[in-house]
């Protein structure tokens, strides 16, 4: 029907520009916790956090986002004026595309978890740890013992513990704030390729022009 497929080929470019939005938010919020307190030496140095190198936020939910939320919003623009587009071949596309976002999406959800979570590697006193080490580089905020984090004494609960990390300089803060900022983007992302697999599936079977 002709309201279908105008609501169909609407919901395409709404959800294709918001993708776009936040994959390249996603993006951007990963390359800045490579660059903590925004230097350079950190990462020469390899004192970057593991969650952090491992980017889940650029090829999570940046790269294999952004592909799918291209295609969205083309198919969905190009329906607008319903010429040669529309086709039920390309809204299984996208809907198959919409999937990959989602793994994607949901993949970038778990590891900034995992890493606000764990929180990050700084130089820190490990003299007043168990440990007795003296200063040294690592991830002061996880048990010791059983390198899970303490759900009790949670270091996001408490936050007179951060000064911990004596180095690079407000690197609780600079951890907290972009992996938070990661879980809220992959979060919408997650909800936003649901939305599209359900709207691609819609257009396969009714079509985006056919009828109008």
């Amino acid at each position: 029907p002709p309201r279908v497929a105008m609501c169909v080929g609407t919901c395409s470019r709404i959800v294709g520009l918001c993708l776009l939005v936040l994959g390249t938010l996603s993006v951007a919020a990963n390359v800045l916790l490579l660059f903590p307190g925004g230097e350079l030496k950190y990462l020469v140095e390899g004192h970057i956090s593991k969650h952090a190198k491992v980017m889940p936020g650029v090829w999570g939910g940046g790269i294999i986002v952004l592909l799918a939320a291209t295609h969205i919003t083309a198919v969905g623009w190009r329906c607008c004026g319903c010429s040669d587009c529309g086709t039920r071949r390309n809204a299984f596309i996208s809907a198959v595309l919409s999937k990959l976002a989602l793994l994607g999406a949901t993949a970038c959800f778990v590891l900034s978890g995992v890493g606000l979570t764990n929180g990050p590697l700084c130089f820190y006193n490990a003299s007043q740890q168990s440990s007795g080490l003296g200063t040294l580089w690592g991830y002061p905020f996880l048990d010791s013992g059983s390198q899970e984090p303490d759900r009790t004494e949670n270091y996001l609960y408490n936050p007179h513990t951060w000064s911990t990390c004596l180095e690079p300089a407000g690197i609780v803060v600079w951890n907290v704030v972009l992996f938070s900022l990661l879980l809220l983007f992959s979060a919408a992302e997650m909800v936003l390729a649901s939305l599209q697999i359900l709207n691609g599936c819609l257009g396969f079977l009714c079509g985006f022009c056919e009828g109008k």
